[in-house]
Parts: C-alpha cells; structure tokens; sequence
C-alpha cells in the first residue's frame, strides 16, 4: 500500500503530495520521538510544551532532542542523519 503526507507550510504554496518510498515499523514499548530545536528564542520551551502533550497522547519510549547551531543555516546533515536513524517521528518548532 502506497501512503501519501502532506506536508502544509503556511509561508509557501502547498507542495504536492509525495509518495512514501519505505514505512517504519512502531516498537511496542512507543515511538521514538526526534526533536530539532531551531536555536530561535523559546523553541525549546515550546518544543518541551508539545512533547509533554505527545506524551500524554501517545506512548514514548524515548525522545531524542538536537539544536541547530544557527537560525539562519539549514540543519547539517549529521543531525539529520541522527534524527532519522534514531527517531520514528521528528518534531520542529520556531519561537520568539
């Protein structure tokens, strides 16, 4: 079975829905969460606030939290790469 996301940005138009290449199975002990924090002011508190209703909701087995070193640059690849080899789901927040 052939899934879709969509993905909403309110800044830009809607970009059209991509077909999943590869699913991931959700471990019974929960799923593993990824956070990467922008380093924008208060991101980390709001990151913090979802997290803990994700966890009221959901079961969590284990939250893995990155930081952008800046704003204004792209997250490297390394942490990417870490937060898709160890996350089942990656949040990512602005604040200020």
């Amino acid at each position: 079975m052939v899934q879709k996301i969509r993905l909403v940005i309110p800044e830009a138009p809607s970009p059209q829905a991509v077909a999943v290449t590869q699913t991931r199975a959700v471990a019974k002990g929960g799923i593993r969460l990824g956070i990467l924090d922008n380093s924008k002011g208060n991101a980390d508190h709001l990151l913090r606030f979802i997290v803990e209703g994700v966890k009221a909701l959901l079961p969590v087995a284990s939250v893995v939290a990155l930081r952008k070193d800046s704003v204004s640059l792209p997250a490297p690849a390394a942490i990417l790469d870490q937060l898709a080899a160890e996350s089942d789901y990656v949040l990512s927040a602005m604040g200020d």
